[in-house]
């Protein structure tokens, strides 16, 4: 299953290695990502395959938000097509 992480707040050092460790300590595949930095702001979105993940989606994207507020940033995992519904115009 594919998932859909969204990674927002203030540009410090270390921001997507430190996304990125964690997902890989979950056994979470990243597939595609892109990033930005606005205005001082880092604003970055990941497609991942939780497919093998070791916890359940839920428990992931709460791992996922703790990891957030430890570094002061907003992180929210959620399913692809749950995200791609949200957004639809």
């Amino acid at each position: 299953m594919k998932a859909i992480v969204t990674v927002v707040g203030k540009d410090q050092v270390g921001i997507i290695a430190a996304v990125c460790v964690e997902l890989a300590k979950y056994n979470v595949n990243v597939l595609d990502i892109r990033q930005t930095v606005m205005q001082g702001y880092f604003t970055m979105m990941m497609a991942v395959d939780v497919s093998a993940s070791t916890l359940p989606l839920a428990e992931l994207a709460k791992q996922m938000d703790e990891k957030g507020r430890e570094m002061s940033l907003n992180i929210r995992l959620q399913r692809e097509d749950i995200f791609e519904a949200m957004h639809r115009i």
